[in-house]
């Protein structure tokens, strides 16, 4: 299998890219860093991009049997209005002008697996989310999140499957749990803002492999929960996080600590969401790391 990644130098790419490699698979990065991409993957196709528009690049998706779209600016910075717009851009504009690149190609590949995130549903202490579900809310959030599948479903009037994994926390050496490590070995760590808010997740390892999945299994399309089968509160996620580490985990970081960091962006750690992987589960998918002590035990270790 040929595969052609968009955002493969970012903290789940790499992974990825190191995945697909080490199971014999060929890549192509498309990098709008060419030169720090060619520093991480010496020995990876990299082809200079530019994501806001069409391009030469565009040629190197001809005879890529699939395509990986992880491509876009971090969530957790302060929200500015110019921020907003990069959020958008990076996510939505890039998504479309992806699918035109796809829908030119000859031949085009068979599959696009585009990532979006949880965030899709909105917030809440008390409902319970699946694939299924509609959003709850119209924060700038979930309008983000279901623009950008809408830019992604433009792909299957081309034919092509397409596969969009609604992404969780992530738990693997960097991302948002990179940021909580600090204070917790520092025997600082604690609780983010009540605690009550759910933390839905999924480690590193596991997402690699569902991202695999939905690149080989032509029975996936659709939406499907990139998540663990076991969500927790935060309040769990970090005595798990503190037990991985043997440090404490009884300090507490109040809300407008957060809030200060990150403006409106604290919303991502402040609140959260209870989901499930319903669709994730039927296809016969097996975590590795279905509970969140084994995960953060694997990442800390």
């Amino acid at each position: 299998m040929k595969v052609a990644i968009t955002g493969g130098t970012g903290f789940i790419g790499r992974h990825l890219v190191q995945r697909l490699q080490q199971d014999g698979h060929g890549v192509v990065v498309l990098a709008r860093n060419a030169s720090k991409a060619r520093r991480l993957f010496p020995e990876i196709t990299i082809v200079p991009y530019t994501p806001l528009a069409l391009g030469d690049w565009q040629q190197s998706l001809e005879g890529c049997d699939g395509v990986v779209n992880l491509a876009g600016t971090p969530i957790a910075e302060r929200w500015t209005p110019a921020y907003k717009q990069q959020l958008r851009e990076s996510r939505i504009t890039t998504t479309q002008i992806l699918v035109e690149a796809i829908a030119a190609a000859n031949p085009k590949p068979s599959v696009l697996v585009s990532a979006s995130a949880i965030g899709y549903y909105g917030t809440s202490e008390t409902a319970v989310f699946d694939e299924l579900s509609i959003p709850m809310a119209t924060d700038f959030l979930s309008q983000l999140c279901q623009d950008w599948e809408a830019a992604a479903k433009g792909v299957e009037a081309t034919g092509v499957r397409l596969v969009i994994p609604r992404i969780g926390i992530v738990l693997g050496q960097g991302g948002a749990l990179g940021r909580m490590l600090t204070p917790f070995r520092m025997f600082a760590g604690g609780p983010i803002g009540s605690g009550r808010q759910w933390f839905s997740w999924i480690a590193l390892t596991d997402l690699t492999s569902l991202l695999i999945q939905a690149l080989t299994d032509k029975q996936m399309q659709g939406t499907y929960n990139a998540t663990a089968p076991h969500p927790v509160t935060m309040a769990t996620a970090c005595e798990a996080l503190g037990q991985a580490l043997n440090r404490p985990s009884w300090l507490p970081v109040p809300d407008f600590v957060i809030e200060t960091l990150l403006g409106d962006a604290a919303v991502v750690v402040l609140k959260g969401q209870k989901v499930l992987p319903r669709r994730t589960q039927a296809t016969g998918f097996t975590y590795q790391y279905p509970q969140v002590t084994d995960a953060m035990k694997a990442v800390v270790t």
